[in-house]
């Protein structure tokens, strides 16, 4: 009987955790406005630098209201590590700190994705991409920029390799993030792309989501 109650009640704390769609409307409205009102287009502002980090902000608030422990608290720091990389990227003299503010975000997101179980299969596939990449985006960069994009890409790279291990929503946004970074670092360091700002953003704030969501994913799957 103890045990029935027991384990009702854990169902009962799990239901409660489980966002509703409506609780999200801050993240949709505040994408809207930015792609609406498409601010990058326009001088360097604070105006500018609040609609875009807004939605990566109503994240951090969502799950601050919604879900609870040491995931979601860690989670909440990377999306306003984000939130400040946004910003700074806005500004050209503050890319830099940008880059920072990205790298510290990319290390929390693996730390919250876990380390184990480690399944060193899925590091091949992320490497055969990077390094080709790398080493193309590194012909193009000056040399100020080699050592914190470089150590950027490492960063993005393992957190793309924890969140395929991850699975679930954290896979999903592992992916998206990397194609983001992926399409900026092209269009900024090599060739701009005509609608590359169009597929960075969508796919940046895709990422976002899909992250915020995996505090909700159930416990990581054991393996042999």
């Amino acid at each position: 009987m103890d045990a029935r109650k027991e384990g009702l009640l854990q169902n009962a704390r799990f239901s409660a955790q489980q966002p509703r769609l409506v609780s999200l409307t801050p993240f949709f409205l505040t994408c809207a406005a930015y792609f609406l009102l498409w601010v990058p287009d326009d001088p360097p502002s604070w105006v500018g630098a609040l609609v875009k980090c807004l939605p990566v902000l109503s994240l951090a608030g969502f799950l601050r209201t919604h879900s609870g422990g040491d995931c979601s608290t860690l989670l909440q720091m990377a999306l306003l590590f984000s939130a400040l990389g946004d910003v700074c990227l806005i500004w050209p003299q503050a890319f830099l700190y940008g880059v920072l503010a990205f790298t510290q975000a990319q290390l929390l997101y693996t730390w919250v994705f876990g380390l184990r179980p480690l399944r060193p299969g899925l590091l091949l596939p992320v490497l055969l991409v990077s390094l080709p990449f790398s080493g193309l985006l590194l012909s193009h960069l000056q040399p100020g920029m080699v050592l914190p994009l470089m150590a950027y890409g490492l960063a993005l790279s393992t957190m793309l390799w924890r969140g395929l291990v991850r699975g679930g929503r954290a896979r999903w946004g592992a992916v998206l993030f990397t194609i983001s970074d992926t399409v900026l670092a092209w269009s900024t360091f090599i060739q701009p792309l005509a609608h590359g700002r169009l597929l960075v953003m969508a796919t940046y704030y895709a990422a976002q989501f899909f992250i915020a969501l995996s505090a909700f994913q159930g416990p990581r799957l054991k393996t042999n």
